[in-house]
């Protein structure tokens, strides 16, 4: 004689899923999905290598031509080549601080993204970090070569940057916060107009025309002149004898370094907000 038992549909769901409360949608893992697909992109990669490549070959350049000159006659020094190698490597950076947002509007896959993050802004903030972390540590590895490079060059002339110098440093350690601080606000445009041609135009246009036209003398202009966001934030990377030369018959105000830095960094806070309430609201 057999016995059977009986088990409920109920009772072997039960047993056979598993609680919904192991599996959590939160931040570090949506940062972590962020992350790969950052990584995986070779549009990531060939903007990386170019900002890395134009930083340091920028300062080879410089530093071979200034350790060939006899004396130093009235060019850069060797602390102002990190200003123009900064500059040219921040158009890299913007393009990479776009692309990130807007290339998966382009694919379509944001309806993905945010299919699997419902609240939306978690992938927006995790997109973010991902892209503050990434130059961030390209740009101090390309400082950090770039000096190597220039004591090879022009530590037997004693024209290498002198690091007990508080200001050598602050430019020095600036580089990279300027950089991360621009290419969030590629990001922020980015996320505002979702559309790569039109954020890069927007971007550009605004840190290299916009602020150009600003510098006609009159009077509206000039008092806005210091505000703008490529104006104000590369003070970071000026000697402060430069901004006191600057400053002589200026109508607009005059900021130091860091107060510079906190008006580019302000421009990005606001753009990120916009950019967040826009998100919440539109559809995909």
């Amino acid at each position: 004689m057999s016995t059977s038992v009986l088990t409920s549909p109920t009772e072997t769901t039960s047993q056979a899923s598993p609680p919904v409360n192991d599996v959590r949608l939160t931040f570090p893992r949506v940062v972590r999905s962020e992350w790969i697909k950052f990584r995986t992109l070779r549009s990531t990669i060939w903007t990386m290598a170019i900002t890395l490549l134009l930083m340091v070959g920028i300062v080879t350049l410089f530093s071979a031509i200034l350790a060939s000159q006899e004396t130093q006659r009235g060019g850069p020094s060797s602390i102002d080549v990190f200003t123009i190698a900064a500059s040219m490597a921040s158009l890299a950076v913007v393009v990479l601080g776009v692309l990130v947002i807007t290339g998966e509007y382009s694919t379509g896959m944001i309806r993905s993204t945010l299919a699997a993050v419902p609240r939306r802004l978690p992938a927006l903030w995790a997109k973010g970090v991902v892209l503050t972390a990434s130059i961030l540590l390209v740009s101090t590895v390309a400082v950090g070569i770039s000096l190597g490079v220039m004591q090879l060059f022009l530590g037997a002339k004693g024209l290498a940057p002198d690091l007990a110098d508080g200001e050598t440093v602050r430019i020095l350690v600036g580089v990279p916060l300027y950089l991360t601080a621009i290419a969030l606000l590629a990001f922020a445009i980015g996320a505002l107009l979702r559309h790569s041609a039109g954020a890069l135009a927007t971007v550009l246009g605004l840190l290299l025309v916009i602020e150009n036209l600003f510098l006609i003398p009159w009077k509206p202009l000039q008092h806005i002149s210091p505000f703008l966001p490529g104006t104000a934030g590369s003070k970071i990377l000026m000697p402060q004898a430069e901004i006191n030369t600057m400053s002589q018959g200026a109508v607009g105000a005059v900021l130091g370094p860091w107060q510079g830095y906190a008006v580019l960094l302000a421009w990005v806070a606001v753009l990120l907000t916009a950019a967040a309430v826009l998100l919440r609201r539109r559809n995909a």
